[in-house]
């Protein structure tokens, strides 16, 4: 793997080891703990979503990412072709106000969002709910050898080895919670 960093500037010669290590580390979580939702999810969230008040595109995103627990954020490109769809289809109506367009439900809107509320909401799905806890710890990580390069690149000699005996009993410390019953 090539590392772009290994030369002077942001690296600032650190060994290239660490950066691919870096690399490597995100492109394993990158991988193992995406959430891929279905189809029909990003549906479901808008008429569950708009059967509780009315909302403009963005509030649905927002919402929709705050009650996965920042698993599943879904983007306005999948949102607001939805939203145009549903409008078709005479399940919800779109009002101006201020410069943005607040949808609601129709009458035949709110009958298949009723239909809807009898199954999970697609934010409350098992794979969902795993998804936060499985992307907390390795983002931690991630931000954690953010540092790790920061001080290696810009440390003194003696904020080095404070940062290497401080990585050391955190590892430590990790193996005590996992020995825990």
């Amino acid at each position: 793997m090539s590392n772009p960093f290994s030369g002077a500037g942001f690296g600032g010669g650190l060994p290239g080891s660490l950066w691919d290590a870096m690399e490597q580390m995100r492109s394993s979580v990158d991988k193992k703990v995406g959430f891929r939702v279905g189809r029909g999810d990003v549906r479901a969230a808008v008429l569950l979503l708009l059967a509780e008040q009315p909302m403009h595109g963005y509030q649905i995103i927002s919402e929709i990412a705050e009650r996965s627990g920042g698993a599943w954020k879904p983007s306005a490109g999948s949102v607001y072709p939805t939203l145009q769809l549903l409008a078709d289809e005479g399940l919800i109506v779109a009002e101006e106000a201020g410069g943005r367009k607040t949808y609601s439900l129709t009458e035949a809107g709110a009958a298949e969002a009723e239909e809807a509320a009898g199954s999970d909401a697609p934010w409350e799905a098992p794979g969902m709910r795993d998804s936060g806890r499985m992307t907390a710890l390795p983002k931690a990580g991630m931000e954690l050898a953010q540092v790790v390069a920061q001080v290696a690149r810009t440390g003194s000699p003696e904020q080095v080895q404070a940062a290497v005996d401080a990585l050391g009993e955190t590892r430590r410390r990790l193996y005590a919670i996992l020995a825990e019953d």
